[in-house]
């Protein structure tokens, strides 16, 4: 049933295809932005239930600290996984195709996601939910793993030589994008439910809708990776998964270096998303609903920056735009964490400045990646990059900026950013075929 379904999908994305004479390089933006936003939608439900919701939830046993570092914990399980879902599905591409593999990872992660709205409490099986909470984490992180298409590589060979900046930073809109709809979502419900209503059914309906923006999301893709431009790039290898071992012998210094070249964005990506909201929740008196109101603005201005970012790339080079990036994360890392404890003044300037800084640096992480590899490698190559970066740069943030803070007061989360400034810098350095 599944490999009919696949087919019929891919049979309608052809027909629309063929009925619309190809795929114009706008639509594969709109494709990449939408299969972006989907992943990040699921992210940061995950991401906000892990804070107002499964200490809870889960973990009524222990204080609220502590719970919520056993639910960050867990949280990290995702970034554990994702390469092991890279390996895996890399050999189902290889295998079956491109089609086959979204379809298979897509359902993964939207049924991962979707299960969570059925996740029974402590009260209910005990200690069990916490498993089947760390069970469905680990799908939506190998999950994401098979998520890796190739498009944002595809957007950008189809970019204009002076344009490369700006078309590289299109896939990151989907992050500040998913992040507005999951914190509204969740506003939404926080502020018109009672708390009873609301941790005994309300946080439960985020996680149908991501289920229902991966098939959306699905769809999408399939259009694109149908097209005779993706087919084409796929057949000279351009796009061709290669074999995980294999890229590692050949690509294996460059992956290194590439998954730190990124690494000060990633760490501020959760420094300004999941943390801050964990911090405002536990020690301030600060309403849950209003801080994920602040969250949204701050959004709209990374979109701002990300957008930015890819004007000024073009103009002074993706190297010297992360390096600058960078050293400005670390002086944000010395004093801005104090800012949380201002009130809500002091959180709309720490999150401002923190999406601005984000955006600038994120909105050219991708691009930092895909373009140090050599054409057989490229595909393979930057997934896995991507996936180390993740899982070194972000995946243990809010637990370890948690621990920090809630041990040595706020300033001690900066050292977690100030190392991540400095690995950028670092791998900058080393990374000599980066382009500028």
């Amino acid at each position: 049933m599944m490999t009919s379904s696949i087919a019929a999908g891919e049979r309608d994305a052809r027909l629309v295809n063929a009925r619309h004479h190809g795929v114009n390089p706008g639509e594969i933006a709109i494709g990449v932005i939408i299969g972006r936003t989907s992943e990040f939608f699921d992210f940061f439900v995950y991401a906000i239930a892990s804070v107002i919701v499964f200490p809870k939830l889960v973990f009524p046993y222990v204080d609220p600290l502590t719970g919520t570092l056993w639910s960050f914990a867990i949280f990290a399980l995702a970034f554990v996984a994702r390469p092991i879902g890279s390996f895996i599905f890399m050999a189902v591409d290889r295998a079956h195709g491109r089609s086959v593999k979204l379809t298979i990872a897509l359902f993964l992660l939207g049924g991962s996601t979707v299960s969570l709205a059925f996740l029974p409490g402590y009260a209910d099986i005990g200690v069990a939910s916490a498993w089947l909470l760390a069970l469905s984490r680990v799908g939506q992180g190998i999950a994401l793993g098979g998520t890796w298409d190739g498009l944002a590589s595809l957007l950008a060979m189809n970019a204009p030589e002076n344009r490369r900046g700006w078309y590289a930073m299109i896939p990151q809109l989907g992050a500040p994008i998913g992040l507005m709809v999951a914190s509204g979502l969740f506003a939404y419900f926080v502020a018109s439910l009672s708390a009873e209503d609301f941790f005994s059914w309300g946080w439960r309906y985020p996680f149908f809708v991501a289920f229902a923006i991966n098939v959306v999301a699905l769809f999408a893709r399939l259009r694109l990776v149908v097209t005779p431009e993706f087919t084409r790039l796929f057949e000279s290898r351009e796009l061709q998964p290669a074999p995980v071992m294999d890229t590692l012998r050949m690509e294996g210094k460059r992956v290194v270096v590439g998954a730190f070249a990124p690494l000060a964005s990633f760490a501020l990506f959760h420094m300004v998303t999941v943390f801050p909201l964990s911090w405002i929740f536990l020690f301030t008196k600060e309403e849950t609903a209003s801080f994920l109101i602040i969250e949204s603005i701050a959004a709209v201005f990374g979109i701002a920056a990300i957008f930015a970012s890819g004007y000024v790339a073009d103009r002074v080079g993706r190297r010297t735009l992360l390096g600058s990036s960078a050293a400005a994360i670390a002086v944000f890392s010395g004093f801005a964490p104090q800012l949380l404890d201002g009130g809500k003044v002091g959180e709309l300037v720490f999150m401002i400045l923190g999406f601005v800084i984000l955006g600038l640096s994120f909105g050219q992480s991708s691009g930092s990646v895909a373009s140090s590899f050599s054409r057989h490698y490229r595909y393979t190559g930057s997934a896995m990059t991507s996936d180390l970066a993740w899982l070194f740069g972000a995946g243990f943030a809010p637990f370890v900026a948690l621990i920090l803070s809630s041990h040595f007061g706020l300033i001690a989360s900066g050292a977690y950013l100030l190392s991540g400034a400095v690995c950028t810098l670092v791998a900058l350095r080393l990374n000599k075929t980066l382009s500028s």
